[in-house]
């Protein structure tokens, strides 16, 4: 892969210097594009033209105040207890209170871990070799562990909470909105950025698929939701290159190269206050910064694809081993919407919940029970990662 400035030795302080100011600069531009604002939908269920035009165009939409605090609370509540159960190390099967940890007992991919403040894929040919260029790698403070763990995949069987926000009804029809009413799901995670610690995520676009297709357009490869806990900053937050999910597949080295650092012109990043959930093309050129900030991000993160983009297509990759995405497959992997929907009906039984029609029109009824929640171990394997 190409080797840049952004990989090369660095002096620190003007390096801060600089991505200070731009930082703020990003921050004054993001808050020009006109895409922010609370979930508009019509009577029919329909999404504001508006909404769907800003993000159209811009390839991002902030949605504000979508979570109210306690649902917020519970989403934290289960973040403790999943920060409680990690691996005491990267290589250890135990939490700090000698029980089995997070994920040690799944045959699916669960943890991932990287160098406190490091970049575990840029300039590597993991994932597929979608982050070409290295981002620069801060000094970590002495007492800071060897690896942190920065993503944890398949988190709906961790956090009931999670899965309440998955069935969340105005996002899911956000999704039907953009993807079309048969959407099926892509997957699930969550990012932690340790204040800190927090690993950089390199500039990259989403997907390996569709590329070429000669049905290629600008939502060929999905989107995904990310709702904020806690908020999230230019520091610790992801930026985004607005538009370039317009522009097919990008040589994000050459944009590096031009601009002559990791600090990508003209990107901005995706600023959100607790509960706020930001929409973001796959396609759109986006990463993040290490996170030298004194603010945690913890990002529900979840994702959906239009049907006739996975229906009949083979792949694989960082998030299930390669296979072929037939209609069964589909329908399996889409029972986590059912369960969703209906676990968050059990919590909030005076919102009305949504109706997912591939479920409904099947006469399929998935209920959050006891033996559904066994039944969802290492769900994941079945990801429809593009």
């Amino acid at each position: 892969m190409q080797e840049t400035l952004a990989a090369s030795r660095v002096d620190y302080g003007r390096h801060e210097d600089a991505l200070q100011a731009y930082m703020r600069e990003g921050e004054a531009r993001a808050l020009t594009l006109g895409n922010r604002g609370p979930i508009r939908l019509d009577d029919d269920g329909a999404l504001h033209p508006d909404i769907a035009e800003a993000y159209w165009r811009n390839g991002f939409y902030v949605f504000e105040g979508v979570l109210q605090q306690a649902e917020l609370a519970d989403i934290e509540a289960d973040v403790q207890e999943i920060l409680s159960r990690l691996p005491v190390a990267k290589d250890a099967d135990v939490d700090a209170l000698g029980r089995p940890a997070l994920g040690a007992d799944c045959e699916a991919p669960t943890l991932f871990w990287a160098k406190p403040l490091g970049d575990p894929f840029g300039g590597t040919e993991e994932a597929a070799g979608r982050h070409p260029v290295k981002m620069i790698e801060p000094e970590a403070a002495p007492d800071a562990p060897e690896d942190v763990v920065y993503l944890i995949l398949g988190s709906l069987q961790f956090s009931e909470a999670c899965l309440r926000v998955y069935g969340h009804p105005e996002l899911l029809a956000v999704a039907a909105a953009i993807n079309g009413d048969d959407f099926v799901p892509f997957t699930e995670a969550l990012f932690l950025k340790e204040p800190g610690r927090g690993a950089s995520v390199a500039w990259h676009q989403d997907g390996v698929t569709h590329w070429d297709s000669p049905t290629w357009d600008e939502g060929s490869h999905g989107f995904n939701f990310m709702a904020q806990l806690y908020g999230c900053t230019a520091a610790n937050g992801v930026w985004v290159l607005p538009g370039s999910h317009k522009l097919g597949k990008v040589d994000i080295a050459a944009l590096v190269d031009e601009s002559g650092s990791d600090r990508i012109r003209g990107a901005v990043p995706i600023l959100c206050k607790p509960g706020d959930v930001a929409i973001t093309n796959r396609q759109v050129v986006h990463g993040s910064f290490a996170n030298t900030s004194t603010d945690w991000r913890v990002t529900v993160n979840f994702g959906f694809h239009r049907r006739a983009s996975v229906l009949g297509v083979t792949t694989g990759g960082l998030h299930n081993a390669v296979a072929h995405y037939d209609d069964a497959r589909i329908r399996t992997r889409s029972r986590m919407i059912g369960y969703a929907i209906d676990a968050r009906r059990q919590r909030y039984p005076g919102e009305t919940p949504y109706v997912y029609k591939p479920l409904a029109d099947a006469g399929e009824s998935c209920r959050w029970t006891e033996a559904a929640k066994a039944g969802v171990k290492d769900y994941n394997l079945l990801d429809l990662g593009l």
